[in-house]
């Protein structure tokens, strides 16, 4: 159901006469749930719940609801629930006092204990602590395992798009990997990476994160910064677009933006045009003024184009290994001390020359 409003109903956000349409066709429908795609205020949501009588969930708690079912590993799950609370803290409105103490203390009257809401927040508030104190661990951990990587010289490549654009099938291609991937939003949560062969000579590291959507709710995006952070430290990302969808330019405005929201946006890019075998595009790559790889299309189902993307990929790392040289640290004083003294004194060439006449 579609609805034109010059401003949102302060009350149930679609007016009266709306809100009541609205509830006559969810009972013909015979349906168990009505989802609004926007976000909805804590007092909206609980008004069209009782004039409708049918349980309602806005567009937040939708996708915080997928996030919960998807997420496989401890992290993505202490995620998902640091988000989900977040959330919860917003709508806790109704101030219930079943709970208050009894009056008493050191004056005649005592005033009222605590209320259920004042419980509810004060235990939201200490869970949301311990899950960020958790998280904060894992992202150490992360860190010293990107660190690993970086000592190792390995480029890392990233890639990002938005949700259901083929990211995981394509990133088990290049990498031989087995990630989990289907035809549903946000299939993959949890950061992977892998090794992406390039050649005989080169590998590069390749991640696969979590995909992006219209809206993605703040909440998200604050409490998977540290599963984005794979973004925002890589040396590439390959932005990966559904070169099928009607609506692709969007979709790359909202990668973009959230990319933008995480201080990813100066990472260099190059477009990822997937899905080819629906479209009957030609796998090639599309270059700048400079002659530098800007789009690559390709079949992450079919692999056509994948050769395309590894040369891509493989003349970015050229490029950025020349930008970038690999220069060996100098030395500290205690370092020239110990190398001087290891060192054997130099022979002079008359030294040289009677060792030589000695052996003959």
């Amino acid at each position: 159901m579609q609805a034109k409003r010059e401003k949102p109903d302060p009350a149930t956000f679609l007016g009266s006469g709306k809100i009541e349409e609205l509830g006559i066709l969810a009972k013909e429908a015979e349906v168990d749930v009505v989802v609004f795609d926007i976000a909805l205020s804590a007092a909206q949501e609980r008004n069209i719940e009782r004039l409708i009588g049918i349980p309602v969930l806005d567009r937040t708690e939708l996708i915080l609801d997928i996030f919960r079912q998807r997420a496989k590993s401890r992290e993505g799950r202490l995620q998902v629930e640091l988000a989900r609370l977040e959330h919860l803290s917003t709508r806790l409105v109704r101030g219930w006092t079943h709970l208050e103490r009894q009056r008493g203390g050191l004056g005649k009257t005592g005033g009222p204990g605590e209320k259920q809401i004042e419980l509810d927040r004060r235990m939201i508030g200490t869970r949301m602590k311990q899950l960020r104190d958790q998280l904060k661990r894992l992202a150490r951990q992360r860190g010293t395992q990107r660190r690993a990587r970086s000592r190792g010289d390995s480029i890392t490549v990233s890639l990002a798009g938005y949700t259901n654009a083929g990211k995981s099938t394509l990133f088990n291609k290049i990498t031989r990997a087995e990630t989990y991937a289907a035809d549903q939003l946000f299939a993959t949560l949890d950061t992977t990476a892998r090794k992406f062969w390039l050649s005989d000579e080169e590998t590069v590291v390749a991640t696969d994160t979590v995909g992006f959507i219209r809206g993605l709710p703040h909440q998200l995006i604050e409490a998977f910064k540290s599963t984005l952070d794979e973004t925002v430290h890589a040396d590439l990302i390959l932005h990966v677009v559904d070169a099928s969808s009607p609506v692709r330019e969007e979709q790359i405005a909202e990668v973009n933006s959230v990319l933008a929201d995480i201080h990813a946006d100066d990472v260099p890019m190059i477009l990822v045009y997937n899905k080819i075998d629906v479209t009957g595009q030609a796998p090639e790559i599309v270059r700048d003024q400079n002659g530098r790889p800007k789009a690559v299309f390709v079949s992450a189902l079919t692999g056509a184009g994948l050769d395309e993307l590894r040369q891509a990929v493989s003349e970015f790392s050229a490029a950025w290994r020349e930008e970038h040289p690999n220069e060996p640290r100098e030395l500290e004083d205690w370092e020239l001390e110990r190398t001087d003294e290891a060192l054997p004194r130099r022979k002079t060439p008359a030294e040289e020359l009677a060792e030589l006449e000695s052996l003959l």
